[in-house]
């Protein structure tokens, strides 16, 4: 089973619902579901949807990776694959291929409960070792409360992971949205 048009458009409403001052925000999104594409393919191009998990400790540091490819820190995260049944799962599984962070020991924010704290679209430059254009990644963002810290990177994928503070992270809105968890 795969995350569907309908899913997404889902999570959108229900992230919009808490958060409607961010419509422009997410409008190439919108836009996008209006259309016939597959957004969960990470071969729709110019926009498909990511997610990424904010995974904080008792001490309120958000656990991030430095990216290999763009080689920058930020959340865990990536593209929805084939057997992923939902938006918050890839953003767990996620998790936990690149951290090592078992999905298990993430729990979930009885307020954040499959809506995300964040959705940002933002631009992946061509390039990359896969040979895709560049386009858009509307990357939905969960928030969780790391109950085992230890964490083993994926080193693939990342050259490091750490527990940082939440001003470090990629945007001051999801540091805003991160900071009062």
């Amino acid at each position: 089973m795969t995350v569907t048009r309908e899913e997404i458009s889902a999570v959108l409403r229900r992230y919009l619902a808490v958060h409607p001052d961010r419509a422009a925000d997410v409008h190439l999104l919108s836009e996008a579901l209006d259309t016939q594409r597959d957004l969960a393919s990470r071969s729709t191009f110019p926009l498909h949807v990511t997610c990424s998990a904010a995974a904080v400790d008792a001490g309120g540091q958000v656990l991030m990776i430095h990216h290999r490819v763009l080689d920058r820190w930020l959340l865990p995260g990536g593209h929805v694959e084939p057997g992923d049944s939902s938006l918050y799962g890839a953003a767990l599984r996620e998790l936990e291929e690149e951290t090592g962070v078992a999905w298990r020991h993430a729990i979930s924010l009885s307020a954040h409960d499959i809506t995300p704290v964040d959705i940002d679209v933002h631009e992946i430059p061509a390039g990359s070792p896969k040979g895709e254009p560049a386009h858009l990644h509307a990357d939905f963002r969960f928030a969780f409360w790391a109950a085992d810290t230890r964490i083993t990177p994926q080193l693939e994928e990342v050259i490091a992971v750490a527990w940082r503070s939440p001003v470090d992270l990629p945007t001051a809105r999801l540091a805003d949205s991160v900071a009062v968890i």
